[in-house]
């Protein structure tokens, strides 16, 4: 299997994406989008700013579990990714979006 984005519509009616991992973990999530051309426009902002180091935010829960989020250059939150026990594991998970955000196909759900 390999990495992927996934469009889909939430029972909120609104459209998401995940950029999952060739392992199946979600490696990204999106904020709610009220129109598909949205995310898909959100997909390539993934593309455009997660190369570059600067664009992440490391973030610690109230729970003590480590997670991260991409922005894109107008401080705007493009992704936030899943849950880590460890700042070693958000690394790591970082590196995955870093390695799969370019070359990862799109899978509309919807």
């Amino acid at each position: 299997m390999s990495s992927k984005y996934e469009i889909f519509l939430g029972k909120d009616q609104q459209f998401y994406f995940h950029l999952k991992a060739a392992n199946g973990e979600i490696i990204l999530a999106s904020e709610g989008y009220t129109q598909k051309h949205n995310a898909e426009n959100a997909i390539e902002s993934v593309r455009v700013n997660s190369p570059f180091d600067g664009n992440y935010i490391d973030k610690v829960a109230k729970d003590s579990r480590n997670y991260f989020v991409l922005r894109a250059d107008n401080n705007e939150v493009i992704g936030t990714s899943q849950m880590y026990r460890s700042k070693q594991g958000r690394d790591i998970g970082k590196a995955s979006v870093k390695e799969n955000a370019l070359v990862s196909r799109v899978d509309d759900l919807t």
